[in-house]
């Protein structure tokens, strides 16, 4: 999911800068720009890191065998990068091995065509939905018998996304989901339905006033929660058939949304005009991720975040990501670099004070099963955490990746009402077929 995202707040350098992000998924940063090589004491790992403290360093233990250098390769708004490389500077500064990072302006480009030339990292940082496609192109490799850590030491969700084959191809780290974001100076409490959020934007919805009751991009990824909340999916590779799209209830699922929620939202679906709407103080609700939070802070906006209201006879569904470090092509050699990058990722995954931090300073939404839920964590990552736990993982499964275009289109159409839900939806199907073949 967050391939798109993750590229477009990347190329605008801000976690929360609100930018043109269409689908979340499927199209990827067009830049040449070469990587920035952030040397031996900084360098790569999730959008979750932040200054380690003296009881993270303690959990450092030295493992057996000669030093190592490793390079990784991560993908950061310029926000989060100082925190990358504070982590990495620590763990350089605590054992015997090297990190180098990297960040890479698009790294799907780059680890599709380094990794099988031999020049890719040994780690590189991403959402899980590249599992099964990687795996299958052979540029992720199993680590589970090298591992010293358990994956009972995640969630169930965390856990099952690194694994594709019966193979653990990486470690991971956050969660991402959307969930509802509500102004407090227009909303009195928050909604626990969707009948209750539409009592709300029918009152303040005003667009000649320029007031709108609800900023969400109508895209594959936001608008999952509603199209899947009745039964109906996109695709599932242990369904038949594995496409969903023209079940009855994933149409029911999209005519729900383009009657509760479309009729109170500007009328460009993308990104900038749905999230500006919510920062700029002019909408009662939000539905968006932890990304969104960093500039609603700048903004100044008085915010409350919640699970996702529910339905009349259903319950949101929406697609929730895992953020992970990939075990490159590279880890199959039993070398020292190997080793150091094995032993920097389970560090990084396992640290709770690191996650703890990172969930406060970022919004970060742990996936460590001690954290996951804790009262520790702030209210705002709490909400998200309950809307994951609604959700359903992005499918792993290679063909996944060649259902989000036509979808994109299909949605923006009908948003648009250039065509009706079901036929748009057929065609979208279509498409994605054609595409397999």
């Amino acid at each position: 999911m967050s391939m798109e995202r993750r590229a477009v707040l990347k190329k605008l350098g801000v976690a929360g800068t609100l930018g043109t992000l269409a689908g979340c998924v499927g199209v990827q940063e067009q830049s040449t720009s070469a990587p920035t090589d952030d040397g031996g004491n900084s360098g790569g790992g999730g959008g979750d890191d932040s200054d380690e403290t003296e009881s993270g360093d303690s959990e450092m233990t030295e493992s057996e065998g000669p030093a190592g250098t490793a390079k990784v390769w991560y993908s950061l708004p310029d926000t989060e990068i100082p925190a990358r490389k504070s982590a990495i500077e620590n763990f350089n500064s605590n054992t015997k091995h090297t990190i180098k990072g990297a960040d890479i302006a698009d790294l799907a480009k780059k680890t599709t065509s380094a990794i099988p030339a031999g020049q890719g990292p040994k780690l590189f940082e991403w959402a899980h939905d590249w599992v099964g496609d990687y795996h299958q192109r052979g540029f992720v490799t199993g680590q589970g018998d090298q591992l010293s850590v358990s994956l009972d030491t995640f969630t169930d969700a965390a856990a099952q996304a690194v694994q594709f084959d019966g193979e653990v191809v990486g470690l991971p780290h956050s969660a991402e989901t959307v969930t509802l974001i509500y102004n407090k100076d227009i909303v009195d409490e928050a909604p626990e339905t969707v009948a209750d959020m539409t009592a709300v934007m029918d009152e303040y919805h005003d667009p000649s006033s320029s007031q709108y009751g609800l900023g969400m991009p109508f895209d594959p990824y936001f608008a999952s929660a509603w199209l899947q909340a009745f039964g109906g999916y996109y695709f599932n590779p242990d369904k038949d058939p594995m496409l969903g799209l023209t079940k009855s209830e994933t149409v029911k699922g999209l005519n729900f949304a383009l009657d509760n929620f479309t009729p109170y939202m500007p009328k460009d679906p993308g990104y900038e005009a749905q999230a500006a709407a919510f920062a700029e103080g002019n909408a009662a609700f939000a539905i968006n991720g932890p990304w969104y939070l960093a500039t609603l802070n700048e903004k100044g906006v008085n915010y409350g975040v919640t699970k996702l209201p529910m339905p009349e006879g259903g319950e949101p569904n929406p697609y929730t990501g895992i953020t992970m470090w990939f075990f490159s092509k590279g880890m199959e050699d039993a070398d020292a670099s190997a080793a150091a990058a094995r032993q920097f990722a389970e560090w990084h995954v396992t640290n709770e004070d690191r996650a703890l931090q990172a969930a406060k300073e970022q919004g970060a939404i742990p996936v460590l099963s001690s954290l996951a839920g804790s009262d520790e964590l702030p209210d705002e990552v709490s909400a998200f955490s309950e809307s994951v736990a609604m959700g359903t993982p992005m499918p792993t499964h290679p063909k996944m990746n060649k259902v989000w275009s036509p979808v994109g289109s299909a949605l923006t159409k009908v948003f648009n009402g250039d065509a009706d839900p079901k036929p748009a939806l057929e065609q979208a199907e279509k498409e994605i077929r054609a595409n397999w073949e």
